[in-house]
């Protein structure tokens, strides 16, 4: 059976702050529910992803700003940066990780600059949404076999 990841839910302390955020950063929203004053329902999708975001109103119970680890990939991982520094994102300086297979949680062990030869799946940038929700943008260039 196939199961593919479609929604990541966000907490989120303010949903307009949040909206605004992420239409700034040039994402689509999808859909902007609410039933109420205690249930509403945003959705937005990055460019060219198959995975959405939701935040809003009684969807979740974890506290704003408590996901972390949230992965993007790109193909130029410098031209990303620029795009999200035009947008407002205040993203990091690109990094690689001294062991050179993943970054390090917490920002340890983190390296300037991007991955040596900028070998795919090495290079990273971080940046949060108002709320601290963290995103991590990967470069990728060619996948491994079977992706």
């Amino acid at each position: 059976m196939d199961m593919k990841l479609e929604v990541i839910v966000l907490p989120v302390a303010d949903v307009d702050r949040a909206k605004n955020f992420y239409t700034g950063l040039g994402w689509r929203e999808d859909a902007d529910f609410a039933t109420g004053d205690d249930f509403r329902v945003v959705q937005f999708t990055p460019p060219g992803s198959p995975c959405s975001i939701i935040f809003g109103t009684g969807v979740t119970s974890a506290p704003p700003g408590s996901a972390r680890g949230l992965h993007l990939v790109v193909d130029d991982i410098e031209a990303a940066r620029s795009e999200l520094a035009d947008r407002g994102a205040n993203p990091s300086e690109v990094f690689h990780d001294e062991g050179g297979v993943f970054h390090h949680g917490g920002g340890k062990a983190r390296l300037p600059g991007p991955a040596p030869d900028r070998a795919s799946y090495g290079s990273f940038l971080s940046f949060d949404d108002p709320d601290g929700n963290g995103w991590y943008l990967q470069e990728i260039t060619t996948r491994l076999p079977g992706r």
